[in-house]
């Protein structure tokens, strides 16, 4: 589970203080984006981004804002997750038709998910190449790649 200190939700429920990630950095990145700096939108975001890279569920998010004192619905975290994903600020990493995590580094590489654990990690860039990609059908063209690697623990080992 992911939870924020009782200090930094203190600061983050105060307007002009310093957040995890401070709220007017959060606002210039929004507006670079294209997105309308909303109150929701920034108190995500400011959760979202304020702690490095990670990967994260909208369940957990959810429950990291209402931790923080973020009265928000499940509901909007999901289409906030989903807009920043659009803009480009986040990646969705899908693990099964239900199951989607939220990658704060949007950039090109892949994932390790950790079945028996239910959580993904990166797979370092040097260790994966995706060669031999077939042509795709005329009139469309290969937008992206994710390759999601499944582990699962061998019994008796580690």
């Amino acid at each position: 589970m992911l939870f924020l200190t009782q200090e930094a939700r203190d600061r983050l429920l105060l307007e002009d203080e310093v957040a995890p990630m401070p709220r007017a950095q959060v606002t210039r990145i929004l507006k670079e984006a294209g997105l309308r700096p909303t109150r929701q939108r920034i108190a995500l975001g400011c959760l979202i981004f304020g702690d490095g890279h990670r990967h994260l569920t909208a369940e957990h998010l959810h429950l990291e804002a209402l931790e923080a004192g973020i009265s928000l619905s499940l509901a909007t975290v999901y289409n906030t997750l989903f807009q920043f994903d659009e803009a480009g600020l986040i990646r969705r990493v899908s693990v099964n038709s239900g199951k989607a995590y939220y990658d704060t580094d949007p950039g090109d590489h892949h994932h390790f998910y950790i079945e028996d654990e239910d959580r993904i990690i990166d797979i370092a860039p040097d260790r994966i190449s995706v060669d031999g990609l077939p042509e795709p059908p005329p009139g469309y063209a290969i937008s992206k790649v994710d390759v999601v690697i499944r582990l699962k623990r061998i019994e008796g080992v580690g």
